[in-house]
């Protein structure tokens, strides 16, 4: 999941001895030779098969949603392979495992048939193995951007916390946003960044998570915001940041393409023969996955949206206003997945509203036993007695689920590895649904960037509240409660689930090993919440 908050926080206390505290400026730069502009009209292939239902939804976009992993890669390998002008991709995280490797591979091949590829990432959380991407940027009709960079372009922590020591006012403002637009025609917006465990596809770890596809109206608006990162001025081309000989390293790292995927076959869902089939792409062009059309609102941060908080302006683009618009409408029913919860006071406030208490508030989060960012775990157990006192229901993800529904899993994956949450969805009343790349966090408010989508859709909505029903069953999650001895007591948590058809409570919080509980409840005496 997001290593961010582990990553810079245990930064070393004495480190001055190094000479990156002078890099606080972003390094300067642009591409030296642009790619081209866009001239070749229209895909049909990707327009067509809508327009009918487009010309009966007169302003209303189309919508998908696809929550098993294997889809999400599958989707975007065989958008990439249908793309024949233009392939914009926006991502936090763009890992250099098997799955980054094949989407490498395809826009290197679309490329080199003439499309215009352009990435733009952030630079926060890369991992040995990433800089493959760059090898991209040597090929004709390719630009990479990176967002707020480091000076240093290595992964020695030691290194990279040194410079975060020194450049903590820029480098805490990171770029959160995914998003992947194919010929201005469809677009992939969600939780999801580029990599194994995104994808559901790594063994040893995997995140639950969403992508919506999106065809219509709210293209061309996604469209936008994406130019918008793309031309601000933290966005630096890789040329600035890398040396050519760097690039060309990289470049020859693309000529060892993966011809058998091994993690994504053994994923299973006849990974080879739905590739070769097109799928899941080719059943919603020939619509038999049919979309749902709905009016909605991109909801999108301004690449400069540090500097309004930091003159004191509403945080505003993505959570206030139209997402709190949206929450503080809700009626009868509240329901949201978020693997990060540490609220601020506003947002704590529109869950507790007291305007709202024949409203039913349902939140499905992340457990300890499941969590792999301490940091964040640490935060969310200052609010957990405060939210239950309020009537919010709490549910915490197993790190083993008892079954499947609703996971995204694959029947061969199911129990393996480490199961968590990374999708951030809110459905409100079952009439419409939040979809993006936000968490319900104060990092999300202050120091990230973000996207997404509010869709005024019953139908999503009521899909959406139907996996929420099926990864907050007893079998698949813990129900939190509180508990008194007596009416003075303190109040006591207890963690409820299904274990093998017997109800199972828990007084002691369940965890991966007693040194984990050891380590949060350390670090929840920090305080670091507004960092989270």
């Amino acid at each position: 999941m997001l290593r961010r908050r582990t990553a810079l926080l245990r930064t070393p206390a004495v480190c001055g001895a190094l000479v990156l505290c002078g890099c606080a400026a972003l390094p300067p730069g642009r591409e030296t030779a642009p790619t081209h502009a866009l001239t070749q009209p229209p895909n049909p292939a990707l327009l067509q098969p809508f327009a009918a239902a487009a010309q009966a939804h007169p302003g209303e976009s189309g919508f998908r949603l696809f929550s098993v992993g294997v889809d999400g890669l599958l989707l975007r390998l065989e958008l990439i392979a249908t793309a024949r002008s233009s392939l914009d991709l926006q991502y936090y995280i763009f890992h250099g495992d098997e799955s980054g490797r094949l989407v490498t591979d395809a826009l290197s091949r679309a490329a080199a048939r003439g499309v215009r590829v352009r990435i733009l990432i952030d630079d926060a959380d890369s991992a040995t193995g990433d800089e493959q991407l760059y090898g991209l940027a040597a090929q004709s009709n390719v630009a990479i951007r990176v967002f707020n960079p480091w000076h240093y372009r290595g992964h020695n922590g030691f290194l990279r916390g040194t410079e975060y020591l020194f450049n903590h006012g820029r480098l805490d403002y990171r770029m959160h946003n995914k998003l992947f637009i194919v010929d201005g025609a469809l677009a992939l917006a969600g939780g999801r960044n580029i990599g194994d465990q995104y994808f559901q596809v790594d063994p040893e770890s995997q995140f639950a998570d969403d992508d919506v596809l999106v065809s219509g109206p709210a293209v061309p608006q996604l469209a936008a915001t994406f130019e918008e990162f793309w031309e601000s001025d933290a966005a630096v081309a890789a040329q600035s940041l890398l040396s050519p000989q760097r690039i060309a390293a990289a470049g020859q790292s693309l000529e060892r393409r993966i011809t058998t995927p091994e993690k994504a076959a053994q994923a299973g869902f006849d990974y080879q023969g739905r590739l070769a089939a097109g799928e899941p792409l080719a059943g919603v062009l020939a619509g038999q996955s049919p979309l749902a059309w709905a009016h909605a609102e991109v909801a999108c941060d301004s690449p400069d949206k540090r500097k309004h908080v930091e003159s004191g302006a509403r945080v505003g683009g993505l959570l206030f206003p139209p997402v709190e618009d949206a929450i503080r409408a809700t009626h009868s029913e509240l329901t949201m997945v978020m693997p990060y919860l540490i609220p601020t006071p506003g947002e704590l406030k529109l869950l507790e509203d007291e305007r709202a208490q024949q409203r039913r508030v349902r939140i499905l989060t992340t457990s300890l036993e499941s969590e792999n960012d301490l940091f964040a775990q640490s935060g969310y157990t200052h609010y957990r007695v405060t939210l239950l006192e309020a009537g919010v229901e709490l549910y915490e993800m197993r790190a083993r689920p008892g079954n499947r529904r609703g996971s995204g899993e694959s029947t061969r994956l199911t129990h393996s590895g480490n199961y968590s949450l990374h999708a951030k969805l809110m459905v409100f009343d079952r009439s419409g649904l939040f979809v993006g790349s936000m968490n319900y966090d104060q990092r999300s408010r202050r120091l990230n960037t973000e996207n997404g989508l509010i869709i005024h859709s019953a139908e999503l909505a009521t899909e959406t509240a139907r996996r929420f029903a099926a990864m907050s069953d007893p079998q698949n999650a813990y129900r939190v409660t509180l508990e008194r001895a007596a009416p003075d007591d303190p109040p006591q948590l207890r963690w409820t689930t299904l274990e093998a058809g017997h109800v199972l409570t828990l007084d002691s919080e369940p965890a991966r090993s007693e040194w984990q509980k050891l380590e949060v409840h350390f670090l929840a005496l920090l305080p670091l919440d507004r960092e989270l």
